[in-house]
């Protein structure tokens, strides 16, 4: 079975001009801009073209504009449909949406909520990130048990083979880098983040998110989407509503994911959205496959 996956990008995959073209040559995309506008009440729009960039990196515009780029991107883009999608942290949303569970205008309510609690929770308690290269799980794991006596620390993100991403407090997380660069690791280095995302830092943000999510209509997915929280398929609206709370204190198994995906078919997969970096992850943990993206006008009309 030869299989084509959907990817859709999370927060860091944002830039002032994203998807312009989008909007200024096709008709029917332009209109769900405007709507987009209405549903957040703000002119989103105009974020994602013109910025400025400190607004954009918000979390609470970062978050819709990455998702309003990658839900037009795979609504226009006809050529190919996928069997199976996943998103990375937020875009699992733009990933429900492709699938059924979520409808566009229900999505876009959810990221823009999600943004805004992740970053008053960021407000409330104050955390960090760092990216950490060239050590394995097991070791990234008991690193962060061993830093737990600073501060709340833990994986965020498993990313690719020896690229893990670890999130919590700042005493925490820089107790962490200091044990992984003794036990060699190639890079340790902090992000610039607005907060401990995919840490229990974000508990707060799960609590409002939780009562929205089950306010929500979801329904059943039309194709497998791959769980940010187990790596693995699921459809029932239910325990899609389960997994999209549990993600935000949860680690984003992106590594396993791809690898589950390719098991179960997948040999290429095409990112949807803003920029390449789900490509450039998906080639490190599987070169045996092909990637490409569908970003800009050209691409949904080729």
């Amino acid at each position: 079975m030869s299989a084509i996956a959907f990817l859709f990008p999370g927060q860091g995959s944002q830039y002032v001009g994203m998807a312009k073209d989008l909007h200024d040559l096709h008709p029917e995309a332009r209109k769900l801009f405007e709507q987009a506008d209405t549903i957040v009440g703000f002119p989103l729009s105009a974020v994602c073209f013109q910025g400025p960039e400190e607004d954009l990196r918000q979390t609470k515009n970062t978050q819709p504009a990455i998702f309003l780029h990658s839900v037009i991107a795979a609504r226009f883009y006809r050529s190919e449909k996928a069997s199976m999608a996943a998103g990375h942290s937020l875009g699992e949303y733009s990933a429900l949406v492709y699938a059924g569970a979520l409808t566009f205008e229900d999505g876009l309510r959810l990221v823009r909520l999600r943004g805004e609690l992740m970053q008053r929770a960021g407000i409330e308690q104050p955390g960090t990130m760092a990216a950490v290269v060239g050590l394995d799980p097991a070791v990234i794991d008991e690193t962060c048990r061993a830093a737990s006596e600073a501060g709340i620390v833990q994986a965020a993100n498993f990313n690719s083979p020896g690229q893990i991403v670890i999130s919590g407090s700042v005493a925490g997380v820089r107790r962490a880098m200091e044990l992984a660069k003794e036990r060699g690791a190639k890079l340790v280095k902090e992000l610039p983040v607005s907060g401990a995302f995919h840490s229990p830092l974000m508990e707060s943000a799960k609590s409002g998110l939780r009562f929205a999510l089950e306010k929500t209509a979801i329904r059943d997915a039309a194709i497998p989407v791959y769980a940010n929280v187990s790596a693995r398929p699921v459809l029932n609206a239910e325990e899609i509503r389960r997994l999209l709370n549990e993600q935000l204190t949860s680690p984003v198994r992106w590594e396993e994911t791809i690898n589950n995906m390719t098991a179960d078919g997948a040999s290429t997969f095409i990112e949807i959205g803003p920029g390449k970096v789900l490509q450039g992850l998906v080639k490190r943990i599987r070169s045996d496959v092909q990637t490409r993206g569908i970003e800009k006008y050209a691409d949904i009309t080729h």
